[in-house]
């Protein structure tokens, strides 16, 4: 129903691997298709996840008969270049949807497996200062959450969508990481290690990769700790032709007073204890290639250097709102925050 709100359309996603909700009238006539990447254009305007889908569906999406034959909707999907299409009948009723996977065999794509990162890059070289005494014998990504190292949180969420190589910035004790993840054969993925002879910042390990990617990679700092979907991160960062994308949180600042907006002297309106909404960066982030070229080798460099750079050569820089969650393990209110909400999941299972 076009009533129902985006949380409602992020758990029918999420539940379907179709990766798209199908939105209908109580007549059972579609009034439109809503995707992982509309509700995220829909918060990066000011929606939340308690708006109604009728304001971020897609009111016109293509559709074909549900008598179509196969060959024809393969075709398609692929001249659109969309992996999914509801079937109506000749009234418009909503009948099912079809997937590009229902119809091809073999293929990546048939399998339900996105092309996705060509690798991942964790950095994890950081000392973890707001952490001590905790991190005095231990490196801040080695903390552990739930009883499982924040690293191998992120190894195996990586590992989970398919990615098959990661690299590991490593400084600060790193023969504690390397040897609790070896070459990564435990954990399904291969591990590589990026070693920092010196501090290099948030984005200079880049500088040290052995190869060159041929598509996108994913780049996450090693504090951070997010179940958010790296199958749309991909898709979205792709969809915009990104050369860098920015995954974001939504951070609201709640001012306790009246704000008065004035013209000069005089009072144009005053707002009783509004909140101000920011995106702030969540230190994961996709980089198309290209982007790796403004990494200066073996010398520090910060990822906001990257986009800065990215921002003065007239790239496309996207942002991608992370609606999932998300914590920064900072300071030892963050990590106690993320324990509890794990000790909560587990409860719920």
């Amino acid at each position: 129903m076009a009533t129902a709100t985006l949380m409602d359309a992020v758990r029918a996603i999420e539940m379907s691997r179709r990766r798209m909700a199908v939105v209908v009238s109580d007549e059972g006539r579609l009034l439109g298709t809503l995707t992982d990447g509309d509700i995220r254009r829909c918060l990066l305007v000011g929606g939340s996840l308690e708006t109604v889908v009728a304001l971020a569906m897609n009111p016109n999406p293509l559709t074909a008969d549900w008598e179509s034959p196969d060959g024809y909707l393969r075709d398609l999907m692929r001249c659109r270049n969309v992996l999914a299409v509801p079937l109506l009948d000749r009234a418009g009723n909503f009948v099912r949807m079809v997937h590009l996977t229902d119809l091809e065999q073999g293929d990546s794509i048939a399998s339900g497996a996105p092309p996705g990162f060509s690798f991942a890059v964790i950095m994890a070289g950081g000392e973890g200062m707001r952490l001590r005494p905790l991190t005095d014998e231990i490196p801040k990504p080695m903390v552990e959450i739930g009883g499982i190292p924040l690293l191998a949180r992120q190894i195996e969420r990586l590992a989970k969508v398919g990615i098959g190589r990661v690299y590991i910035s490593v400084n600060y004790l790193s023969h504690i990481i390397e040897e609790y993840f070896g070459d990564g054969g435990n954990f399904g993925i291969e591990i590589c290690y990026l070693h920092e002879q010196e501090k290099l910042g948030t984005a200079g390990a880049l500088g040290l990769l052995p190869e060159i990617p041929r598509g996108p990679i994913i780049v996450m700092n090693g504090d951070v700790l997010t179940n958010s979907d790296f199958d749309s991160f991909y898709a979205f960062h792709m969809s915009h032709g990104a050369c860098v994308t920015v995954a974001a949180i939504d951070h609201r600042v709640e001012i306790p007073y009246g704000v008065i907006r004035a013209d000069g002297s005089l009072v144009t309106d005053l707002v009783e204890k509004p909140s101000e909404r920011f995106l702030c960066n969540a230190g994961i982030y996709a980089l198309s290639p290209a982007a790796l070229n403004w990494v200066p080798e073996g010398e520090f460099c910060n990822m906001t250097d990257i986009i800065a750079a990215g921002l003065t050569k007239k790239q496309t820089i996207a942002v991608f709102p992370i609606h999932e969650y998300w914590s920064d393990i900072g300071t030892p209110d963050d990590l106690e925050k993320a324990r509890n909400h794990f000790a909560r999941m587990e409860l719920v299972k």
